[in-house]
């Protein structure tokens, strides 16, 4: 099962496409979001945004920001 994930940067979309697991450096400490998570809107720490798709893993960094979850999409 997959889910969609958005990455946009303050001028550009940054990464777009439908992933397996996205995992967060969220305000509370790291967190791993599933397909079909219960809806969650949190900020974002500096760190990594990790995206895993058919086994491929790929790392964005991030200064800051805020996440939006929805059952099949993270923005």
């Amino acid at each position: 099962m997959r889910m969609r994930c958005d990455i946009v940067s303050h001028d550009r979309m940054v990464y777009e496409g439908d992933v397996d697991i996205v995992v967060l450096p969220g305000a509370a400490g790291e967190m791993g979001i599933l397909p079909h998570h219960a809806p969650l809107l949190t900020t974002l720490k500096y760190g990594f945004i990790k995206v895993r798709q058919q086994g491929e893993e790929q790392i964005f960094t991030v200064a800051g920001g805020v996440a939006e979850v929805q059952p099949d999409i993270v923005t």
